[in-house]
């Protein structure tokens, strides 16, 4: 907590839009250091991540990309996941976004497929809150990552 707390305002800025590029985000969390705890800092980041418009979910989803696959994924998974993908796009207008914390290495690619099919059937509306929820999650992740990146 201590390199959130003392970081100077552009390297927190550049810490922050590492986990969601959402300059309002980032703006927010930043504005309610110092943070006593992981607990307080993440609560914040999720409230914050909560409040965003749908303008700033897109501005966010602009910077993400597509999930990494496990090296060995065979040439086939590729392209079934590459139409999947292409599929979603052409549906919702913005890139697939999935936290995969917790998900077991092996199991990634399956748990990316079927994620992606089964979100194909979500409503415009119904994939706003998906990806909301999917998008403060990964800004969660990617923030205790930054921290642990950091030796604290």
């Amino acid at each position: 907590m201590e390199h959130i707390n003392a970081a100077s305002e552009e390297d927190l800025r550049q810490i922050l839009l590492g986990c969601l590029h959402s300059p309002r985000w980032s703006r927010r969390v930043a504005e309610h250091r110092p943070y006593p705890d992981l607990d307080s800092l993440l609560a914040a980041a999720d409230e914050a991540a909560y409040d965003l418009t749908w303008a700033d979910l897109i501005e966010a989803l602009a910077a993400e990309s597509l999930p990494p696959l496990p090296e060995d994924t065979y040439t086939a998974a590729h392209t079934a996941l590459s139409a999947a993908h292409a599929a979603y796009e052409a549906r919702f207008g913005h890139v697939f976004v999935i936290c995969l914390h917790g998900v077991v290495p092996c199991e990634v690619l399956d748990h990316l497929l079927e994620a992606v099919r089964s979100r194909l059937t979500n409503d415009p509306e119904e994939e706003r809150v998906v990806v909301a929820d999917e998008l403060r999650r990964l800004a969660r992740e990617r923030l205790v990552n930054a921290l642990r990146g950091t030796g604290r």
